[in-house]
């Protein structure tokens, strides 16, 4: 038998991204939640997380994580069904990872009524999407919205539509580095901005157009500072047509090449034994999502 006081612990070592905040979410002290990981590790004979910063789990941890998410989500389905089990009545939790232009744009609008319907509290995990199914992968999320098709297993994996990007400058920078109009071969020599080390976006871009090799870019890894950054003239980037419709009806942004727009596709990934909750979230995602995306 799993004793699930010892699972709290490792699943809150690595939401929590440390033992110092594990201890503080449980009301424990840090030796205490050291002790019960050990003790867990003793039980299944061997290692259930990598002591690095933060602390991995070991693929048998990440084992572990993933059956600890599920449980939670089943025994919210049964506090449901047999009342007196649901000791405080306190909102649920899910944990769940997406990529921040989805966050910047359509997801607060589709997800506010729904949380507040079923008293449903989100700890949101920002990752660029295309590495965000490695968080589910490791136990971590109980979904995940990002561009993989492929589902992890034990997952299944849902077409949401695209997300629709433009190349996008201010007029600023265009009259700087552009004056005669957009030189293809010269977009690859001009400074670009680029979300972070994973986002590929302007790489793909720039490979549709003929254009191989590196180029010079800015790092910001916020979608909000994107656009501002894009919209004083730092550099062109691929901004999410949804964010900045203000800002291309105003003038502030100009397409660099009208008609060659980037579509990402998009796929929510959730547990196939992840509850009635989870299912309720993805037929809710299902239904509302196309008024969004491409």
């Amino acid at each position: 038998m799993f004793d699930y006081k010892l699972l709290a612990a490792l699943a809150a070592v690595v939401e929590q991204g440390g033992f110092e905040r594990a201890a503080q979410l449980l009301g424990l002290s840090q030796s205490a939640v050291s002790q019960r990981i050990k003790l867990l590790e003793a039980r299944v004979g061997q290692p259930v997380l990598l002591r690095a910063a933060p602390p991995a789990p070991t693929e048998i941890g990440r084992r572990l994580l993933n059956h600890v998410q599920q449980v939670r989500l089943l025994e919210r389905d049964l506090q449901g069904q047999v009342p007196a089990l649901d000791e405080g009545g306190s909102a649920e939790r899910l944990r769940i990872a997406l990529n921040a232009d989805s966050l910047a744009t359509w997801w607060a609008p589709l997800m506010g009524d729904f949380c507040a319907e079923h008293r449903l509290l989100l700890d949101l995990v920002v990752e660029d999407q295309d590495v965000g199914l490695k968080r589910m992968r490791a136990g971590e999320v109980a979904g995940c919205l990002c561009a993989a098709e492929r589902p992890v297993a034990g997952a299944r994996a849902l077409a949401l539509g695209a997300m629709r990007y433009r190349a996008l400058a201010s007029p600023a920078f265009i009259a700087r580095h552009f004056p005669q109009g957009v030189d293809l071969q010269r977009l690859g020599q001009v400074p670009a901005i680029v979300f972070g080390p994973d986002d590929l976006l302007q790489h793909r871009y720039l490979a549709g157009l003929g254009i191989g090799g590196g180029f010079t870019h800015h790092l910001c890894p916020s979608s909000e500072g994107f656009v501002r950054l894009t919209s004083a003239g730092f550099g062109w980037g691929l901004v999410p047509e949804l964010q900045v419709q203000r800002e291309l009806a105003a003038g502030l942004l100009v397409e660099l090449l009208p008609g060659r727009p980037l579509d990402v596709p998009l796929y929510w990934h959730h547990w196939r034994n992840g509850g009635e909750l989870l299912s309720q979230l993805t037929r809710h995602l299902e239904r509302g999502v196309g008024e969004w995306l491409v």
